[in-house]
């Protein structure tokens, strides 16, 4: 069985894309090699989600002027205040020089997440910082620059992914504990557990035939005392959220996060898989850096 047959479920199904062919010819043994570490000399807060768009890159941050504070006992169904903060698009090219900062949100909800592109919209949702709370669904305009509100959502929604097939959009809450699924008016369609607990997904992209793939990290305690990150990357059929793939990534920052702790992209380019990522905040010693790795999967 070829690695395109694999991947198609029953049914018939169009050839997924080589994004989602190189990946799951990935295993924890792929050797992937540093082939770039660019600075970003612009303020970045704290990086949430990446998606490429040509030769362009949005990043999406959440700047925060007020940290959430942990209630004693929920207030509203709330372990913590909202704080305050700022949400921000960067625009910048490959090259890592800004070329525009749009902001997004309004009062209390000022946290934007993972992000992904559809070939004409980057989808955007923008949180309160906090579990169990509210999130509007953006629509950015990487041409003009201008933002729209899709719809509310009565939850945190921390990624989403829009299906290039039916047009649905497929969110995830705080941790990504429910995913969430709703047509593009914003009416829901399901809402269910998900079945991965190995990694709380930050940041995810559409790849392939109605599959996507998610990015993330897991905080372990560890026996000194301190916390060890863990990250990884996993490739779900939009269909029914199944795991189709799924592997560690056991590569660290100047800060010493893992690769996969926000903002992550993939591309194919000739044989080769490219892994962007922005883990470090821009409050970190060395800044935010965009880590470019790559890895042979033909």
């Amino acid at each position: 069985m070829t690695d395109k047959q694999a991947l198609q479920r029953s049914g018939p199904a169009p050839d997924d894309d080589s994004v989602t062919v190189a990946f799951a010819r990935t295993t924890r043994s792929t050797p992937w090699r540093l082939a770039a570490k660019i600075p970003l000399r612009f303020p970045t807060h704290h990086p949430q989600g990446m998606t490429l768009v040509g030769d362009r890159i949005v990043l999406s941050t959440v700047e925060v002027t007020q940290s959430p504070v942990r209630q004693p006992e929920p207030v509203d169904g709330h372990d913590r205040t909202p704080g305050s903060g700022i949400g921000h698009l960067l625009v910048l090219d490959r090259q890592g020089n800004l070329h525009k900062d749009v902001r997004v949100g309004a009062d209390t909800i000022y946290h934007p997440g993972g992000v992904d592109f559809d070939g004409e919209t980057v989808w955007v949702p923008v949180a309160e910082y906090r579990p169990n709370s509210r999130a509007l669904v953006c629509r950015f305009d990487p041409h003009t620059y201008d933002v729209t509100t899709a719809f509310e959502v009565a939850d945190h929604v921390g990624a989403i992914v829009r299906d290039r097939v039916t047009g649905d959009l497929h969110g995830m809450s705080w941790g990504a504990r429910t995913l969430h699924t709703w047509t593009p008016d914003g009416s829901l369609l399901r809402s269910r557990a998900n079945e991965d607990h190995l990694i709380d997904y930050q940041d995810c992209s559409y790849a392939g035939w109605r599959k996507q793939i998610c990015s993330g990290i897991t905080v372990l305690p560890g026996p000194d005392g301190r916390r060890h990150e863990l990250g990884g990357l996993a490739l779900r059929d939009l269909r029914d959220d199944r795991i189709l793939h799924q592997i560690p990534f056991p590569h660290f920052s100047t800060a010493g996060h893992v690769l996969t702790r926000n903002p992550v992209a993939l591309e194919v380019v000739d044989d080769t898989l490219r892994l962007l990522a922005a883990p470090d905040d821009g409050e970190d010693p060395a800044g935010t850096e965009l880590f470019v790795y790559e890895a042979r999967t033909s």
